[in-house]
């Protein structure tokens, strides 16, 4: 018996009000992917791709237009504005987004909000919360003095950090990174995606990973789709789309990569 995918979209479509002369925005238009448990898919593509609509519908952001979105096999149904509905889906599904400011609060020190979140799904009482949230802490390469400081004392690195261990404090299933690494410098980057390696092989969290940048997506994921104007125009394993593009789209986007020297195939064979 085959073992679905744990994570899947069928015929995904979303369209947003009404163009200049009426008409829906087709921000979407009829996807299909899959990713196996403990997977990491790369959606890749410019701005306005709708590679960021496509997991926003997976967070529950948004709501579909048409067509599926499965985990496990079961439907995931828009959860609404149910608080008990919400806090069930982000029990399993949880983002990551470019800017950290948009999930920290400045006012709130690092333990206090990491506090908040344990106590929220129920994870550890009041009386726990220090030490769960230290170690959840500890995980991403943060320590104690990290637990009384506020975001604005942090480096862009270690709020990234923390966002990162906020999501996982929740035990997710899936963990969604929108252009994750894209506000940081090179060097703070490659601490970053070592960091989601290392998360991904000790938790076997699934990871949807939204970035512009094909060069990042190797170092993180399995499989991508490249993402234009609403629609897939390439698919297949990460190494094979960087090394053998077949959409002229693709081929762009390699072509536009700002990293002095990169060479998708010397990449790959250093790293075998």
């Amino acid at each position: 018996m085959t073992t679905p995918p744990q994570l899947s979209a069928r015929d995904l479509r979303k369209e947003f009000g009404g163009g200049r002369r009426g008409e829906p925005v087709v921000a979407v238009d009829g996807i299909d992917f899959e990713v196996a448990r403990g997977g990491a898919l790369a959606i890749v593509g410019e701005s306005g791709s709708g590679k960021t609509t496509v997991v926003r519908m997976m967070a529950g952001l948004e709501t579909p237009t048409s067509g599926e979105l499965l985990l496990d096999g079961a439907p995931l149904v828009h959860s609404g504005r149910g608080a008990e509905a919400r806090l069930a889906r982000a029990r399993r599904i949880q983002m990551v987004f470019q800017d950290p400011y948009s999930s920290l609060d400045p006012r709130q020190t690092i333990g206090d909000g990491l506090a908040e979140i344990l106590r929220l799904h129920g994870i550890a009482d009041r009386d726990a919360c220090e030490e769960v949230a230290l170690t959840q802490l500890r995980r991403v390469g943060l320590d104690q003095r990290h637990l009384s400081m506020r975001p604005g004392s942090l480096s862009g690195g270690q709020r990234q950090r923390v966002a990162i261990a906020r999501a996982l404090a929740v035990d997710p299933e899936v963990l969604i990174l929108d252009e994750a690494v894209a506000a940081l410098d090179v060097s703070i980057q490659a601490q970053i995606l070592n960091l989601l390696n290392d998360l991904r092989a000790e938790s076997e969290v699934t990871y949807l990973f939204v970035t512009h940048d094909l060069a990042v997506a190797q170092q993180v994921t399995d499989t991508a789709i490249v993402m234009h104007r609403g629609r897939v125009v390439e698919e297949g394993t990460t190494d094979a789309v960087l090394t053998d593009p077949q959409a002229d789209y693709t081929r762009r986007l390699l072509d536009a990569v700002p990293h002095r020297g990169w060479k998708p195939r010397r990449r790959l064979a250093a790293s075998a």
